[in-house]
């Protein structure tokens, strides 16, 4: 458990730097930050959130996201660029001198104080008075709902509630960005669902930039204005959610997002629109034009998985975009029926609806045909 003294420095207060000179919203320019001479763990990244945005910055584990987090609010400082809010530079400010707060993983309440003394804790280690900060943390309580419970204990309270006293804590200290590190995963699933809806009807309500970090896909297409998917330290692509989940511009993108299948060949036509592309055990075909692609070079394409038709098997597959596949795993998933198949040693899977399920049961090793249209066809760059 930290000190006081340490949380304090950790969740910032919402002193700002000097007024604006120019611009609105938060610059991240050319931001890196490198460990060592070798290990770049963001590396020069360039990003505009603007106020009353919600940006989830999503990768996998060491992708560069949690740190770019921690630059913003100050807990670590970059190798080189800016970070600019509402035309200030951030460089060189404590994060208690930031208009900046952080909501981590971890809640870190101070189990001694109650409910509402928490929530206080920020605005008394500025120096307000008594009456003005428990007016203030009131107020935060009531936005999370959680006024009722101002003279509890942490230790009265399920996770979710202390999660949103969390929120209420640096809520209160009146930040223009608010930073969220994994703020749901401590959380089981079903209050991770319940918590999604909640962090983003308060975003709404407030209007408040929010910085979300994750590696959870769902959890970021759910709450995302925009979502920032990002690959060894570099921006791979900035876009809203029904974008990256279905027009993945690269192999990287397409791959973490999951549920895409991805193949990869030769251009072997391009005819006007169309191109056409060996990719071993299937010849796709795909719509595609402002393709450039030229005949003899290697080319990758993703295909969602809820685009794969499955039909019972026919005598071949021969044709594009469709091949023979086997079913190696059904998964039930109540309103839809996962597949996992394999064809020519290459791992696809498939999406179809619920109700389909009494077909595929117990169906594993089964050979199905698999199809898909060629506008569902996605040419990815490298």
């Amino acid at each position: 458990m930290p000190d006081e003294q340490t949380l304090t420095q950790r969740e910032g207060a919402s002193t700002a730097p000097s007024q604006a000179a120019s611009g609105t919203g938060l610059e991240l320019k050319s931001l890196t930050k490198r460990f060592g001479e070798d290990v770049a763990a963001v590396d020069d990244i360039n990003l505009h959130i603007a106020h009353g945005e919600y940006v989830v910055l999503l990768g996998p584990s060491g992708c560069g996201k949690t740190t770019t987090l921690r630059m913003i609010g100050g807990h670590e400082e970059p190798t080189n660029g800016d970070i600019v809010l509402d035309g200030e530079s951030l460089l060189g400010l404590s994060p208690d001198r930031r208009p900046t707060t952080t909501v981590f993983q971890h809640f870190a309440l101070f189990p001694h104080r109650t409910v509402r003394e928490n929530v206080e804790f920020g605005p008394k280690m500025r120096g307000i008075s008594k009456a003005e900060r428990r007016e203030k943390a009131i107020t935060a309580l009531d936005m999370v709902g959680l006024s009722a419970l101002a003279d509890r204990k942490p230790s009265a309270l399920s996770g979710g509630q202390q999660q949103r006293v969390a929120l209420a804590r640096v809520l209160v200290m009146e930040p223009k960005a608010l930073l969220l590190d994994e703020p749901l995963g401590d959380l089981d699933r079903l209050l991770r669902l319940r918590m999604r809806v909640e962090l983003r009807a308060l975003q709404r309500q407030l209007g408040l930039m929010f910085i979300h970090v994750t590696h959870d896909q769902e959890e970021a297409l759910s709450v995302g204005d925009r979502i920032v998917v990002m690959h060894e330290g570099r921006i791979e692509q900035v876009a809203d959610p029904f974008t990256i989940s279905n027009l993945p511009e690269n192999v990287q993108v397409a791959a973490f997002m999951g549920d895409n299948n991805i193949f990869e060949g030769t251009v072997t036509a391009h005819e006007g629109e169309r191109v056409s592309i060996d990719g071993g055990e299937a010849e796709l075909r795909v719509l595609a034009p402002e393709s450039d692609a030229a005949v003899g070079q290697p080319a990758a394409v993703s295909v969602r998985a809820s685009a794969v038709q499955v039909g019972e098997q026919a005598a071949g597959a021969n044709g594009p975009n469709q091949l023979l596949g086997e079913i190696e795993v059904v998964e039930y998933l109540g309103d839809l029926v996962k597949l996992h198949l394999s064809a020519g040693g290459r791992r696809l899977v498939a999406k179809v609806p619920g109700d389909r399920y009494p077909q595929f049961r117990g169906k594993e090793g089964s050979s199905v045909r698999l199809s898909w249209k060629e506008e569902d066809v996605r040419v990815l760059r490298a």
